[in-house]
């Protein structure tokens, strides 16, 4: 089986399972543990923060984060399609008790000017304690839904330069920032400069078997520990799979490119084909999205499992793909062929000939 589901699905490498053997350890909820500890202070240095704590999941430090920036009642933008808003299991809600405001996203990306026309103008005719007071604004980079979408920098000043001038605290979810600097170039610092916090994710793109990192200011991440503390995040001897982390945040970064080509070579090989519709030049790092014609998508990914391909679907007429660690040249290009035979025996049977450029919206962690 050719797993594409995610690049959570990596596997430990042979290296990494020899650091997590031979990590030093220690209680975490005590503060004693080396490993982890060594992780939290490499994150918030490569960061440009002053402080870094690991936990369990990026759903956890991203709505740890959100519950340290707002109280019960308080407003968040989010993109209409982020995943801290679709994926992470109403947990804005039930854990912070925050009421979502959606900005209109493409792909993720939204302007200043959405955030100014969310926020309105206010005037001493209304009164202030009507509405929700907005506290947080979050962007996502890369963006999930929007098919691994990195946010043009500049873009990405001007919307938070927009938001600090209403006095909005800032927060990335940047599960795959280790992408979007692969991609560009950009150092990793030169995002997150503009953010008052910043989740990270090692289990994704860089291939470790557990935890995220949030960073930001020393007493704010202070305040995190408390929260993380709260809903059962607690590590004991943690530095045994920190030390994977660890390992994949000094090893891997450098060949997130190799994931990037083969998404490429990916949708490449599958965008002309009947019933598919994929414009390639929205892959622009490891993520796939592509939309099926010929048959709804649940049914697609099922033929696509029965010959040895396993992929997510997205909504009705989405699925999604990527490479990872683990993932082979050849197993791409086995892929294309799995996709290939599925696509022209349905879309031969529905009478579909041509492809659409249509990128679909849809979920798929």
């Amino acid at each position: 089986m050719i797993d594409l589901r995610s690049d959570t699905c990596s596997q430990p490498t042979a290296a990494m399972r020899e650091a997590m053997m031979a990590a030093q350890v220690g209680d975490d909820v005590y503060g004693d543990d080396p490993t982890v500890k060594e992780l939290e202070r490499e994150v918030a240095e490569l960061l440009g923060k002053e402080d870094a704590v690991y936990m369990v999941t990026g759903t956890m430090t991203n709505q740890v984060a959100i519950r340290a920036h707002t109280e019960p009642g308080d407003a968040v933008l989010f993109d209409q399609n982020a995943h801290v808003y679709i994926l992470e299991g109403g947990a804005p809600a039930a854990f912070s008790g925050v009421l979502p405001r959606l900005l209109p996203g493409i792909r993720g990306v939204f302007s200043p000017e959405d955030v100014f026309d969310a926020l309105g103008v206010p005037h001493r005719f209304f009164p202030a304690t009507i509405p929700a007071p907005v506290k947080l604004l979050c962007l996502e980079n890369t963006h999930n839904i929007g098919g691994g979408k990195v946010w043009p920098i500049d873009q990405l000043v001007s919307v938070c330069d927009a938001g600090r001038s209403m006095g909005l605290a800032l927060h990335l979810d940047g599960a795959r920032l280790w992408h979007a600097t692969a991609a560009t170039g950009i150092p990793e610092r030169d995002y997150t400069k503009h953010f008052d916090t910043v989740s990270v994710c090692f289990s994704k793109a860089l291939g470790a078997p557990v935890g995220s990192a949030l960073a930001g200011p020393r007493d704010f991440i202070a305040r995190a520990r408390r929260f993380k503390q709260q809903i059962g995040g607690g590590f004991r001897q943690a530095g045994i799979i920190a030390a994977g982390a660890l390992y994949a945040l000094r090893h891997h970064r450098a060949r997130l490119e190799e994931d990037h080509e083969h998404a490429r070579m990916l949708a490449r090989g599958i965008a002309s084909l009947p019933g598919i519709a994929l414009d390639v030049s929205t892959v622009e790092t490891n993520i796939v999205r592509f939309g099926v014609t010929s048959l709804p998508a649940g049914e697609f990914v099922e033929a696509l499992h029965a010959k040895g391909l396993y992929v997510l679907p997205s909504g009705a007429d989405g699925v999604r793909a990527i490479p990872y660690l683990n993932i082979s040249r050849q197993q791409v290009q086995q892929a294309i062929d799995i996709i290939a035979s599925v696509a022209e025996a349905h879309a031969a049977d529905a009478g579909v000939f041509g492809s659409a450029t249509r990128v679909p919206a849809g979920a798929g962690y």
